[in-house]
C-alpha cells in the first residue's frame, strides 16, 4: 500500500514522458532534415569561401614572382647578353640586374637558360654566387626533356611543379620564354620551394577537409597524399600519378567534373559546386580557376566530418529542449499530486491503520467524484471487516492450538529421520577407500564426492596388491536414501567379485558383478517400476609393469597431458540393466606426464550457464587441457570451482564424483 501512489505518480510521468517522445519523433525527423538542409548550405559556403580564399592566396605570390620572372626575360640586357653569351662586359651586366630581381623574388632564386648553348645558370640566397653555367642541359636526357618541350611550345610561359634531380629540390617553376622577335633564345624564371608551399595551402586545413591543385588537363599538381601528385605533367602531358576524374567511381561524376571545370575556366568569377564519392564518401568540390597559372584550386568537404556547424548551437538548442521537458514533468507531476495522489494517501494512511486492527477511521471528505464514491465505499468496507475480524479472531485462536501441537509433532519427527540420515552418512563416507588411497596414492591424487543430499548413490572404491591396484567409481541409479541403500549393494556385489575374479581384468570384474547383482534382484517384485542399474568404471594400474587396464559400463576414462585430452570409452550398458552388457578391456601404456579421470554423469550432465544446458564432454575436456598439468590439490579446487562458476543458481541435479591420479612410478 505504501507504495502505490508513489507507483501511480511514477507511472503518470512515465505517460507524459511516452507522450513527449511520440511527439518528439516526427519533431526529431523533421528537425533533423532541417539540420540537414542547414549543414548543406553552411557547406556550399565554407566550400565556396574557402576555394576562393586558397585560390587568392596561391595567385597573389605566384603573380607576383610570375611578373618579376616575366621582366626579367623580357629584359634587353638578358636578350643582348643571350645573343652573345662570351661577351664578358654583357654578362656583367645581365648579372647585376639579375641580382636585383633575386632579391626581390620570393624564395632570392632566378635561372637562365640559353637555347642557344643549353647553359643552365641559376643563384639563390643559399649559393654562393656564380656567373657560370651550373651545368649543360642534354636534349637526350629525360631529366632534361621539359626544358626542350618548353621552347617547343604555344605560350610565352608556363607554370610547372617539378622535382629537379641534378639540384636535389622540388618546385613551383615560372618558366618564361626570351625571345629576339619570333625566335626562342632562351628560358627565365624562378621557382617556389613546394615544401613551403604544400605546408601552408595542404597541410593547414581544418578537419574533413582535402585542398588540392589540377592543372588545366585535370592532373594533380599539389595534394596532402604526395603518391597522386602527377609531376612534370604540364611540359611533358605525361600523368604519371592521377587525375582527379579518375579517382571519381563512374563516368556521370567524371562528366559533371568535367562540365564544372568548364564552366570555372569560361566564368573566372562563378565557384562551381558538385557531389562526389571521394574516397569512399560522399564529398562536395569547389573548383575556381587561376587564368594565370591555368590551375584549378579544388577543395573537397566532407559534410560529414568538417565542423560546418558549431556543435555548441546543437547543444544549446537540445538543452533548451530538455528544460522545456522538464518543467512540464514536474508540474504535471505536481498536478497528478494535489488532484490525485493526496486523496489516495489518506485513503492508504487509513487502509494501514485496519491493518495494524484500528477500525475508528477519518477518512478524508467524500466529494462527488469517483474518489468520493471510493472512500464510501472504504468505510463500509472497514465496518464489515471489523464484524468478520471479531468472528474469526476467536477461531483463530483454537486452530493456533492445534496447529502448535502438529508442528512439534513434525519437528520431532524431522529430528528422528535427520539423526538417522546422518548416521547413514557416516556409514556410507566409512565405505569409502580415503584412507588406504592416501597411503599409496598420495599427493598423487584427488576425489571430488558431493552427493546432491546428505546421502547419495555415487561411490568409489580402490584394493591393491602391493604395486597393482584396482580404483574406480560406481553411479547407482538414484539418489538420496534409495541411492545410499544401493551403493551398499554395489559394493557388496564388486567386492565379490573381486575376491573372486581378481584385480588384472576390470572386465571381468565387471561382468562377475553384474551376475551378482542381477541374481539379488531377480525376485524382487519393483524391479520393473524402480531403476537398480548402476554405472562403474574400473581401472587396474600395475606399476611395476608400466600398464593401465580400464572397462567401464557406461563410463568413461579420461587422460590428458595438458596438450591434448584422450577418452577410452566404456560399454553402453549399465550393471543390472534389462539387456546384459559386454565390457571389454583396454590396455594402455602408463604415462608418468598424464593425469586419469573417472567422473560420473552428475557433473557432465550438470544444468546451467544462461540457458540451461548440461555442461557437457566438451566443456569438461577443455577444464582438463587448462589444467591437467597443475598440482592434483590445485585441480580438485578448479574443477570444484568450474563446477560452482557454471552451475549458478541452478539446483544440483545429481550426485558428483570426480577421481584423478596419476602413475608415480618412481
Amino acid at each position: 500500500m505504501l507504495k502505490y501512489p508513489q507507483g501511480l505518480r511514477a507511472k503518470s510521468i512515465l505517460a507524459l514522458a511516452l507522450a513527449c517522445l511520440v511527439a518528439l519523433v516526427p519533431a526529431g525527423l523533421l528537425g533533423w532534415q532541417l539540420l540537414e538542409g542547414v549543414r548543406q548550405y553552411f557547406g556550399e559556403a565554407f566550400a565556396e569561401n574557402f576555394t576562393r580564399l586558397n585560390r587568392e592566396r596561391i595567385l597573389a605570390p605566384v603573380s607576383r614572382d610570375l611578373a618579376l620572372s616575366m621582366r626579367l626575360a623580357d629584359s634587353e640586357l638578358s636578350r643582348r647578353w643571350l645573343l652573345d653569351e662570351d661577351n664578358a662586359e654583357k654578362r656583367a651586366m645581365f648579372f647585376l640586374e639579375a641580382e636585383g630581381y633575386r632579391r626581390d623574388f620570393r624564395d632570392a632564386s632566378y635561372f637562365l637558360i640559353s637555347a642557344l648553348t643549353s647553359h643552365y645558370y641559376f643563384n639563390s640566397a643559399d649559393q654562393p654566387f656564380s656567373d657560370q653555367p651550373r651545368y649543360t642541359l642534354d636534349p637526350d636526357k629525360p631529366s632534361d626533356a621539359w626544358f626542350f618541350n618548353t621552347l617547343e611550345q604555344a605560350a610565352d610561359y608556363n607554370i610547372n611543379v617539378n622535382p629537379d634531380l641534378e639540384l636535389g629540390t622540388t618546385r613551383v617553376w615560372l618558366n618564361v620564354l626570351v625571345l629576339d622577335g619570333e625566335r626562342r633564345i632562351g628560358l627565365a624564371g624562378t621557382g617556389l620551394d613546394l615544401s613551403g608551399f604544400l605546408e601552408d595551402f595542404i597541410h593547414t586545413r581544418p578537419v574533413g577537409v582535402t585542398p588540392m591543385i589540377l592543372d588545366h588537363g585535370g592532373a594533380i599538381q599539389a595534394h596532402p597524399d604526395p603518391t597522386l601528385i602527377s609531376f612534370a605533367s604540364t611540359t611533358t602531358g605525361a600523368v604519371n600519378g592521377y587525375t582527379l576524374a579518375r579517382r571519381l567511381p563512374d563516368d556521370l561524376q567524371r562528366t559533371e567534373l568535367a562540365q564544372a571545370m568548364q564552366q570555372a575556366r569560361e566564368r573566372i568569377d562563378t565557384v562551381p559546386l558538385l557531389s562526389v564519392t571521394l574516397d569512399g564518401r560522399e564529398q562536395l568540390l569547389a573548383l575556381a580557376y587561376i587564368p594565370e597559372l591555368q590551375w584549378y584550386v579544388v577543395t573537397a568537404v566532407d559534410l560529414a566530418a568538417a565542423a560546418v556547424i558549431r556543435e555548441a548551437w546543437l547543444r544549446a538548442g537540445l538543452l533548451v529542449v530538455a528544460l522545456v521537458l522538464l518543467i512540464l514533468l514536474i508540474g504535471f507531476g505536481l498536478a497528478v499530486d494535489r488532484i490525485v495522489l493526496r486523496p489516495l494517501r489518506e485513503l492508504q494512511q487509513s487502509a494501514s491503520a485496519m491493518s495494524q486492527g484500528r477500525y475508528d477511521l477519518q477518512l478524508p471528505r467524500a466529494g462527488k467524484d469517483e474518489l468520493g464514491d471510493l472512500a464510501r465505499a472504504f468505510g463500509r468496507m472497514a465496518e464489515q471487516v471489523k464484524s468478520h475480524t471479531d468472528e474469526l479472531e476467536g477461531r483463530v485462536e483454537e486452530r493456533t492450538a492445534e496447529l502448535r501441537q502438529a508442528n512439534q509433532e513434525m519437528a520431532t519427527a524431522q529430528r528422528q529421520i535427520q539423526a538417522s540420515i546422518d548416521y547413514a552418512s557416516l556409514i556410507q563416507r566409512a565405505i569409502l577407500p580415503d584412507n588406504r588411497m592416501a597411503d599409496l596414492l598420495g599427493p598423487h591424487h584427488f576425489v571430488l564426492w558431493r552427493p546432491r543430499d546428505v546421502v547419495g548413490g555415487d561411490f568409489y572404491l580402490f584394493h591393491n596388491d602391493g604395486e597393482r591396484y584396482l580404483i574406480g567409481v560406481v553411479d547407482c541409479a538414484g539418489h538420496g536414501v534409495p541411492g545410499a541403500l544401493m551403493t551398499m549393494l554395489a559394493r557388496a556385489a564388486l567386492d565379490q567379485a573381486i575376491n573372486t575374479r581378481g584385480m588384472a581384468s576390470p572386465a571381468a570384474v565387471l561382468h562377475h558383478a553384474d551376475g551378482i547383482v542381477r541374481e539379488m534382484l531377480k525376485d524382487a517384485e519393483t524391479t520393473q517400476a524402480i531403476a537398480t542399474h548402476m554405472d562403474a568404471g574400473l581401472v587396474f594400474v600395475d606399476r611395476g609393469r608400466g600398464i593401465l587396464r580400464y572397462s567401464g559400463a557406461r563410463i568413461s576414462l579420461y587422460h590428458s597431458d595438458g596438450h591434448e585430452v584422450e577418452i577410452v570409452k566404456g560399454g553402453r550398458r549399465a550393471l543390472g540393466d534389462r539387456r546384459v552388457g559386454q565390457y571389454e578391456d583396454t590396455e594402455l601404456r602408463l604415462d608418468p606426464a598424464a593425469t586419469y579421470y573417472l567422473v560420473t554423469d552428475g557433473y557432465l550432465d550438470q544444468s546451467g550457464g544462461d540457458l540451461g544446458f548440461g555442461l557437457g564432454t566438451s566443456r569438461f575436456k577443455a577444464l582438463l587441457m587448462a589444467h591437467a598439468r597443475r598440482p592434483m590439490a590445485e585441480q580438485a579446487a578448479a574443477l570444484d570451482q568450474a563446477l560452482d562458476d557454471y552451475r549458478g543458481k541452478h539446483d544440483q541435479r545429481d550426485d558428483v564424483t570426480v577421481l584423478a591420479f596419476r602413475v608415480d612410478q618412481s
